[in-house]
Formats: structure tokens, sequence, C-alpha cells
């Protein structure tokens, strides 16, 4: 048997490849991207007999429909999920639905269908059986079921699909999905569809792969309590879902467009000048302290790092055209691959244009001031300063200044209401966020905004004092 990880960085997301080595045939679970697999499909010399997903994603956008109709591989999903979350591919020729208690061969290895409902309503697992080394399991695609130390959150239907009045019964969902568990040996490894970073659970663990032994030692989704203790626990101080989440759940189930990984084409000073003049979204990918020394006024600064993808998802407008500038030419390709995750399709402003467009003097430049945790200790309660905190609730509640204000970043825009002359400070943990707020403060009109430098971090490092709870 062979089983490869493919995991994508900026999404904390993994995919994998299963395949038999004496017949070549192979499964490939919840792919992204499609063009990721070939290189082992290659030099593996492997066909693609089955494309199959744990569930409908809502965090990137699906290549399971693409990928099973580039290699006229049988495509195999969920049948559960009741009204309004099945996948409408019954019947439709390629396609088989699974159900609980399924079970299908990829050559010698036996996957068996396990329906674990509560992140989602349709999600399945696949129990992995090597039958040539064993007729005993070896390990659990877990999807979003199970993680590195957590559980996969059961709110997203009702928080970012909008299916009101689901939290509750997903959560109980998600229990009982857990007492299952009990039948599995210590011994099954479990490969989870999410690491660190990913907004899919609360407390990620970073490693690859776990044992379901380990998780009933040190998971605490795993920890003996009643029903409703679980309720509680699992629903408390879930993060913020994107803003792009509930976008994709309803193109992962009906169908997400394909992939076009080619870069669309580069525009001139003049056509960005344009573009912010009639409100367009121009998206500055420079590091923070770039952006806050000199930038286009009206752009929004969203730097390029392992985070963009998530950042990108919350603030942006996907129906509005996006072009992206500062990037050095050899990161299009990536900055173009990262926003097709999450179904973006960005074009380009020639290398250089933030410099034309300051030469040519017909768009202002704007500057984003810093402000250090001492001054901004001495300046609270003076000239009217208001501070904002743009983190996700769970971080607010494990401590925040008592002077500030908490408005999660991806509801920034729609919360600020306060008048366009106020004294504005924003601050996240560490920095990141909070240029990212300044700069959708200052496009909204905002004339005082300040960037707290180092965010709380530097704060509770300066030994200044905090307030630890409350909602």
């Amino acid at each position: 048997m062979l089983l490869e990880r493919y995991y994508d960085e900026s999404l904390a997301q993994a995919s994998f490849l299963i395949a038999c080595e004496a017949t070549r045939e192979a499964i490939i679970i919840d792919p992204n991207m499609v063009e990721r697999y070939e290189a082992t499909l290659t030099s593996r010399r492997l066909r693609v007999r089955y494309v199959t997903e744990t569930h409908i994603h809502a965090d990137f956008l699906s290549g399971s429909r693409q990928l099973a109709k580039r290699h006229e591989a049988t495509l195999l999903l969920s049948s559960h999920g009741g009204a309004g979350w099945s996948y409408p591919d019954a019947g439709r020729d390629g396609v088989r639905m699974l159900k609980n208690g399924d079970s299908f061969t990829v050559g010698n290895i036996r996957l068996d269908v396990i329906h674990t409902p509560g992140h989602t309503p349709e999600h399945i697992c696949f129990l992995v059986t090597d039958t040539p080394a064993s007729d005993k399991p070896m390990g659990l695609i877990s999807g979003d079921f199970l993680f590195v130390g957590d559980v996969g959150r059961p709110d997203l239907l009702e928080r970012a699909a909008h299916v009101a009045g689901t939290m509750e019964q997903s959560a109980r969902d998600l229990y009982r999905s857990l007492q299952r568990l009990k039948e599995f040996p210590d011994y099954l490894q479990v490969w989870p569809g999410h690491g660190a970073g990913s907004a899919c659970g609360k407390a990620l663990g970073s490693l690859p792969q776990t044992t379901i032994g380990y998780e009933r030692l040190y998971n605490p989704a795993l920890t003996p309590r009643s029903e409703d203790d679980f309720i509680a626990w699992v629903l408390d101080d879930q993060p913020e879902p994107p803003r792009y989440f509930a976008r994709m759940k309803r193109l992962n189930r009906d169908g997400a467009p394909a992939f076009d990984s080619a870069l669309s084409q580069l525009h001139s000073a003049e056509d960005v000048e344009h573009l912010l003049a009639d409100g367009g979204q121009v998206v500055d990918v420079r590091a923070s302290h770039e952006f806050s020394k000199s930038h286009v006024a009206g752009t929004i600064c969203i730097p390029y790092s392992k985070s963009f993808v998530t950042y990108a998802g919350t603030v942006l407008d996907s129906e509005l055209p996006i072009v992206v500038i500062g990037q050095a030419p050899d990161r299009a390709a990536q900055i173009t691959n990262a926003l097709a995750l999450i179904g973006i399709a960005p074009t380009f402003a020639v290398p250089g244009v933030i410099e034309d467009i300051a030469r040519r003097g017909r768009r202002p430049m704007a500057t984003v001031p810093t402000i250090d945790a001492t001054l901004l200790s001495d300046q609270l309660g003076r000239n009217g300063t208001k501070v904002v905190d743009v983190r996700g609730s769970s971080e607010w509640h494990q401590g925040h200044l008592a002077a500030a204000e908490h408005i999660f970043l991806g509801d920034l825009v729609a919360r600020a209401r306060m008048p366009r002359d106020t004294r504005l400070v924003v601050h996240c943990e560490s920095g990141t966020r909070s240029s990212i707020a300044a700069s959708l403060l200052m496009r909204e009109g905002f004339t005082n905004v300040t960037n707290f430098l180092g965010g709380y971090v530097a704060w509770e490092k300066t030994g200044l004092p905090v307030v630890r709870g409350g909602k």
C-alpha cells in the first residue's frame, strides 16, 4: 500500500492519495488543485480509479469533480446530509453515492465508509485496511471529524452557511459520532484533513497524524463528559469563520468551477488609478512595514504570507474585481494559485506600478502612522483616542486592553460606525491583521488611523494591565 499526504500550508489542509502497489490503482481523497497529484501518478505509474471527499468543504474550492473528470475516475460522494446539504450528483454518470456501512476496494485495499455527522451533516470517514498485510484496519481518513487534539467545529452550518438553528443539533450529532471511536483499537492511525492554523476547529495540533489511543489520552473532545457539557465545551470560543466560507459551501455542493492557474493580464498605473477611483479592490501584498511607510491611497494591505488566503477570504468581496500590486515577478503564480483555492481569480499590476503612480502624482500616496505600547498607554483617555481590537473572540476572551472595543476583522467595515475623523488605534495579536484593518478603515474614509506596533503581545510584554475573560 502507498499513502501520500499533500499539505497546503496556506489552508493547513491535507489531501491524500492511497494506492495499491500490486494493481497500480489509486484513490484521491479531499483534493484541491488537481495538478498537484500528477507528478506522483506519473512517477508511480498509477491509475486513478476513484476520487472522493469526506464532506462539502467550506475552506477551499474542491477539485473532486474536476479531477474525476480528468482521469475518467468514479466520483464517490456521501449520500447523507438531508435537505439543503446533500450532494445533487445522485444518478449522474460516473458518480457513486456512499452510505454508512458501505465498502469498496482499490486493488487490494479496502475502505469502509463511516458516517460521522457533526462538523457537517453529510460527513463521512474512511477506515483503511491493507488486506494483504492484515484483515484489521490500519488507519482512519478522518477528514474534519477528528483532528490532532481537536474535533471539527459543529457551528459552521449556522455561522458560515447561515442555516439558522443547526448549531446545537450539529454539536449533538458530533458527540454521538465521537462515541463510535470506542469501537476502534488504540493502535489505529488517524490521518486528519487539517492541521494547526485551520479555521475548521479551535485548537488543532500541528502533527500530520495521530492514533486513536493518543487522542483518547490527550484530546479534550474525548474527555468523558455528559452530552450537554460537551455541547457547551465544543461551541465555546470557536473562531469567527472567514466570510468566504459560505460561498465555498455552496460552490462545493453544487459544483465548483474548474481551476485556472494561468496568469491573467497585467494592468498599468493608469488602469489601477481608474479602478481605485471607481472604488475597486486593489490589494497590496508587500510586507506591512513597507505598506505603512508608503502606499497608494485606497489600496488594501494583505501581506503575502502563510495566512494570506485566510485574510483575503475574510476581507475581500469575491464578486468585485481584484487587482494585486506590489508583487515580485516570481510571486504572481503563487498568489494566483493561492487565491484560486478560494475561488478568486485576481489580475495583476505590472511590477513597479506603485512607483509609477507615485511618480505620476495623479493619485495620492499615504502612510500608516504607528504607535508603541508605552506611548499608547500614555495617550489612553486623552485626545479622544479609540482603541479597536480586531482579533477573534477567543483571543479577546483570553486577554485584552481594558480601553479597547472588540470588532473582529471580518466585521470591521460593517461595524465601523464612528465619525470618520475619530482618532482610531487598531491592534491585533502582533501586527499583521491590524495593518489590514488600518488599510480597510483608510479606504472607507477614516482620516486618523494609527496601527499599534506589536499589538497585544507587545502590550503584555511591557507589563501593562490586561482584562481576562468577558464577552
